[in-house]
C-alpha cells in the first residue's frame, strides 16, 4: 500500500474520535486544530502521491503548483493522471476518505439538532450521482471543459472546498460547544451546500462530454 494511501485512510478514520469530541464538548481550541490538521492532511497525501514518481517533485515544487505556477500544475496534474492510470483504486480510495469525513459531520450536527434533515439528503444525492458518473469516466484530473476545470479542478476551486469545509465543521462545532450563534452556521452551511451543488453540475457536465 502506498503512503499517500495510508495518509488517506488515517485522516479518514480520525474524523471519528473527533466527531466524539465534539459530542463531549472538548476544549474547543485544541479541537479546531485537529480538525484543521485533518483537512491538511488531504493535501499531504496529494503530495506524498507524485513525490515517488518517475519525477521527482519536492513539497516546494507542489505548493508553488497550488498557488499558481501553471508549468508546475501542469506538470504534476499529468503526473497524477498517470498514476491514476497505474492504479485506479488509490484516486477512488481518497474521493471515499473525503465523503467519510464529510458524511460523519454532517449526520453528527444533524444528531446534535444543529443543522435540517434535508442538508444531508442534498449532500448524499449529489455525491451519489456524480461519484458514479465520474467513477464511470474514470478520472476527474483531466478535465476538457473550461466550465468543469473553473468550477471543480482549478486550484482557486479546490482551495475554497476546503477552506469553506474547515470553516463551516468547525464554525457547527462552536455552536454546539461554546454556544456560539447558529445563524453564521446557517450561512456557512448554505454556501457550502449551494458550492457544492455547483461543484456537482461541473463535474455531471463533464461526465457526458
Amino acid at each position: 500500500m502506498r503512503i499517500a494511501d495510508i495518509i488517506t485512510l488515517f485522516r479518514s478514520f480520525l474524523v471519528f474520535p473527533i466527531a466524539y469530541l465534539i459530542i463531549i464538548k472538548f476544549n474547543p481550541f485544541l479541537l479546531i486544530l485537529l480538525i484543521l490538521f485533518m483537512f491538511v492532511l488531504d493535501g499531504v497525501d496529494g503530495f506524498a502521491a507524485v513525490k515517488y514518481s518517475k519525477e521527482k517533485i519536492t513539497f516546494s515544487d507542489y505548493l508553488r503548483a497550488s498557488f499558481g505556477n501553471k508549468v508546475l500544475k501542469e506538470k504534476i496534474k499529468n503526473l497524477k493522471h498517470e498514476i491514476a492510470k497505474k492504479n485506479k483504486y488509490g484516486a477512488r480510495l481518497d474521493v471515499a476518505g473525503d465523503r467519510t469525513i464529510e458524511y460523519v459531520f454532517w449526520i453528527l450536527f444533524t444528531y446534535l439538532n444543529i443543522i435540517p434533515l434535508f442538508v444531508i439528503f442534498i449532500i448524499v444525492i449529489r455525491n451519489s450521482f456524480v461519484d458514479a458518473l465520474m467513477a464511470a469516466k474514470g478520472t476527474s484530473s483531466k478535465m476538457k471543459s473550461r466550465f468543469a476545470r473553473m468550477f471543480y479542478s482549478s486550484n482557486s476551486s479546490r482551495a475554497l472546498s476546503a477552506v469553506l469545509k474547515i470553516l463551516t465543521f468547525s464554525y457547527l462545532s462552536l455552536v454546539y460547544i461554546s454556544n456560539f450563534p447558529l445563524i453564521y452556521g446557517e450561512l456557512l452551511t448554505a454556501l457550502f451546500v449551494i458550492f457544492v451543488v455547483l461543484r456537482g453540475i461541473a463535474e455531471v457536465y463533464e461526465s457526458f462530454i
